[in-house]
């Protein structure tokens, strides 16, 4: 009995802790398709790596074409096409962290999630917006997915895009 109570442990031990997520994989089954990342609108570049931790510059919510998602959520846009909006700019977040890494499985965490959200004066919901990045952030990574966050409204964003979201990644 014991024996078979130390085999089932041990089993359950190395599934759990011996087999990697294929998150190429993942993103299919999620329907998601990842593009080759844009280059930077200006004297900057889209990651940082320092130590172990990988700092990412905003993103918006650019779609496999290269257009943007615009409008100012709460007049051009709703609650529910901002938040389509950033999880569109976590695709892109996405596509900049396989560039970078080359492998999505060197992420150990994601840490740290600014959302910005090109919005009216009135409108209050900015975390439900920047849910949509979360949502699919989580989704996709599951536990080390999980983040700390801050969603904030702003009055204007670059070329009028309606959601910017810069990342802190814990990397191998």
């Amino acid at each position: 009995m014991r024996r078979v109570l130390l085999a089932f442990f041990l089993a359950g031990a190395l599934s759990a802790f011996g087999q990697k997520t294929d998150y190429d994989k993942k993103l299919k089954e999620l329907g998601i398709e990842l593009s080759t990342p844009s280059k930077p609108m200006a004297n900057y570049v889209k990651a940082v790596r320092t130590g172990n931790l990988l700092f990412l510059a905003g993103h918006g919510p650019t779609r496999a074409d290269g257009s943007n998602i615009t409008g100012k959520v709460g007049a051009d846009l709703t609650t529910e096409q901002g938040y389509d909006a950033a999880r569109q700019t976590g695709i892109s977040i996405l596509s900049t962290l396989k560039a970078e890494l080359g492998d999505l499985n060197k992420v150990k965490r994601i840490v740290k999630v600014l959302g910005m959200v090109n919005c009216t004066d009135t409108f209050t919901d900015q975390p439900k917006v920047v849910n949509g990045f979360s949502d699919l952030i989580v989704a996709v990574f599951g536990e080390k997915g999980k983040h700390a966050r801050s969603a904030v409204g702003m009055n204007a964003l670059p070329s009028n895009i309606a959601v910017e979201i810069e990342i802190i990644v814990e990397v191998e």
